[in-house]
């Protein structure tokens, strides 16, 4: 790694959730980026890692003195280190717990994790308009994941009916994904129905047709080895068939994403989810 220049300027970093497969890419990201200097990490309470350096789970050598130290917790972390941003990468219920404590500390917070439901965000929520304080919550970082989702917005407006399959590595916890959520509730600002019928389906096996959101649209979630996320939108009209499908092939596809997200929350002072708004040009929020 080339060494890089840490300024005044410089935005600084904490992140939990390091030692996970998109903890270690954000970490070798933040500390090889100019304009990041990484000051804090969190991993699994308890884990064998605890204590050690981040540049020693990446084989790095240190960036100062013994590097950065891996903390127990939240609490730990914020009593050797005053980041500018808390990149958490852990899971729905730590992100919530993390995210909170962060944010009454006036740090900023990127999640980045799946499955934060709309009580969690509300809680986020709350916490970030009553210190004035923005979080940033990212389906997805990939910035082709983030037009695929747009693009299937478009195509919502055109097309009567519509189904999502995203499929992810074997032993991810939630399903449907964070990003096939995201995309079901995008194409629902249509306001209009999906794949009506007036058929009565039966299905032999239980889940067989996938899940169902109140606007019918439906989603299939495949969980499968040796691949990371991929997702296809399928619409349908007479005589025609759209699909829209991204594929992310390593986690290289959510660096841009994860600079972008880090830098964008500093404008924040109240929660946004996704990254649309940074991406297109939408307007964005209250500033301090």
């Amino acid at each position: 790694m080339v060494e890089k220049q840490v300024d005044k300027q410089s935005l600084k970093i904490a992140i939990a959730g390091v030692n996970g497969r998109m903890g270690r890419a954000s970490a070798r990201l933040v500390l090889s980026s100019e304009g990041f200097e990484l000051v804090g990490a969190i991993g699994k309470k308890g884990a064998d890692y605890i204590g050690k350096s981040v540049e020693s789970l990446l084989n790095l050598p240190p960036t100062n003195g013994a590097g950065i130290l891996v903390s127990n917790g939240i609490e730990e972390c914020l009593k050797t280190c005053r980041p500018d941003v808390l990149l958490d990468l852990t899971n729905a219920q730590s992100s919530v717990l993390f995210g909170v404590a962060a944010l009454k500390e006036k740090i900023r917070v990127v999640i980045g994790t799946s499955g934060v439901n709309s009580d969690q965000l509300n809680e986020l929520e709350s916490q970030a308009i009553k210190n004035k304080t923005g979080v940033l919550v990212v389906p997805n970082f990939s910035i082709g994941a983030i037009l695929m989702m747009n693009f299937a917005k478009q195509a919502a407006a055109h097309f009567e009916n519509a189904e999502v399959v995203e499929t992810h590595r074997l032993g991810k916890l939630d399903a449907p994904s964070g990003t096939a959520m995201h995309t079901l509730k995008e194409m629902e600002t249509t306001g209009k129905k999906f794949n009506q019928t007036s058929v009565k389906e039966h299905e032999s096996l239980t889940g067989a047709r996938g899940g169902k959101t109140e606007s019918g649209l439906r989603v299939h979630s495949l969980r499968l080895p040796g691949v990371l996320s991929h997702q296809d939108v399928i619409f349908a009209g007479a005589g025609e068939m759209l699909s829209i499908r991204h594929d992310s092939f390593n986690t290289d596809c959510f660096n841009s994403g994860i600079v972008l997200s880090l830098k964008s929350v500093m404008k924040l002072d109240s929660l946004v989810v996704g990254l649309d708004r940074f991406v297109f040009g939408e307007p964005e929020a209250k500033t301090n």
